[in-house]
C-alpha cells in the first residue's frame, strides 16, 4: 500500500501546478454538487489531488524562504498532532460542516422521503 501511495505521489509531483490549477474550477464545481455516484467520488479525489499539489508547493516555498532568513529568525511551516500551545480539547472552537446544496432547478426531484434524487445516478455505497 505504501509503495503504491509513494508512486502516486511521484506521479502527482511530476505534474505542473499551473496545469492542475486550470482544472480547479471544474472539479470544485463538480464536487460542490454532491451525487452518490462513482463519477462524483472520482471527481472528489481529483479535486483533492489538485489541492494536495498546491498545498505541497506552498509548504515547500514557505520553508525554502524561511531558510533564507537571517539565523534566529526562522519560522517553520509545521503541522503537528499535538503541540504545547494547542488548547485543551474542551477549549477548542468546534468545527462546522459546510453543506453543499444543489442549485434551484438542477433536475433533481424529490422522492417519497422528501429528499432530492436523480434517477440517472447510480449509488456507490457509504464510504
Amino acid at each position: 500500500m505504501e509503495k503504491l501511495l509513494q508512486k502516486m505521489a511521484r506521479q502527482l509531483d511530476s505534474l505542473d501546478e499551473a496545469s492542475l490549477m486550470a482544472l480547479w474550477e471544474k472539479y470544485a464545481g463538480i464536487v460542490s454538487r454532491f451525487e452518490p455516484t462513482k463519477r462524483w467520488e472520482e471527481s472528489a479525489l481529483v479535486f483533492a489531488l489538485i489541492q494536495a499539489k498546491r498545498w505541497k508547493n506552498q509548504a515547500f516555498n514557505y520553508n525554502w524562504a524561511q531558510q533564507k532568513r537571517p539565523e534566529g529568525n526562522v519560522a517553520t511551516f509545521a503541522f503537528a498532532l499535538e503541540h504545547e500551545d494547542t488548547p485543551e480539547p474542551a477549549a477548542r472552537k468546534r468545527a462546522s460542516v459546510l453543506q453543499f446544496r444543489p442549485r434551484q432547478g438542477e433536475g433533481k426531484t424529490e422522492n417519497e422521503h422528501g429528499t432530492a434524487s436523480d434517477p440517472h445516478d447510480t449509488p456507490t455505497g457509504v464510504h
